[in-house]
């Protein structure tokens, strides 16, 4: 039975969940450190997901965005945040952007599995929309300062996201929008390019 409120914790659960499909890290101990404070309406607690805003969670997220950076001063942005450790991060960003959701339907004792695909396909959807346009902007930059830079803005980005999404949580629905047009803007070009590639090729 759907709670009171369920448009607002959807479209909070939402929203972060693009935010964690962003960059996951900043996102996950913003929610959690609100959840934790029992600020802007944010809970996790009360069901399986209260680990969401646990202290050792909050430890971990902070711990891996530590290393993250750390990996990448040592071993090159490019590695760590392109390929396959790109992909990993990705990985990430679904999963706790999955979680994210979830934890926010079962707080409000809603049904809970529905926001693990929701959440995923809204971090999901975050990345496929953004990955032109990061891999575009990391190809352009001159030097490994500047990719650095990039990384650093993605996580600011993320943060910012999912601060305003906490504040009013409807905005959710509106980084899912915006999410689609970029994802339908990027399919238009690249069917019009083929299509102009098809019209040379007669």
């Amino acid at each position: 039975m759907l709670s009171k409120g369920i448009v607002f914790v959807i479209g909070l659960g939402l929203g972060l969940g693009v935010a964690a499909g962003v960059r996951p890290f900043l996102p996950a101990l913003l929610s959690g450190g609100l959840a934790s404070a029992h600020a802007l309406g944010i809970a996790f607690s009360g069901g399986p997901y209260a680990f969401l805003q646990e202290s050792w969670w909050l430890i971990v997220a902070a711990a891996s965005l530590l290393i993250v950076y750390a990996l990448a001063l040592r071993a090159g942005s490019e590695r760590v945040n392109g390929g396959g450790g790109g992909a990993a991060l990705s990985g990430i960003g679904v999963g706790v952007g999955a979680l994210l959701l979830a934890g926010s339907l079962s707080a409000a004792h809603d049904l809970a599995w529905p926001g693990l695909i929701g959440g995923g396909l809204a971090a999901l959807g975050a990345q496929l929309a953004l990955r032109p346009i990061v891999e575009g902007a990391r190809k352009r930059l001159p030097d490994e300062a500047s990719r650095q830079a990039l990384a650093l803005y993605l996580d600011l980005l993320s943060l910012l996201l999912a601060f305003l999404v906490a504040l009013l949580h409807p905005l959710g629905y509106l980084a899912v929008v915006i999410v689609a047009w970029l994802a339908l803007a990027r399919r238009r070009r690249t069917d019009s390019r083929y299509a102009g590639l098809r019209i040379l090729n007669r």
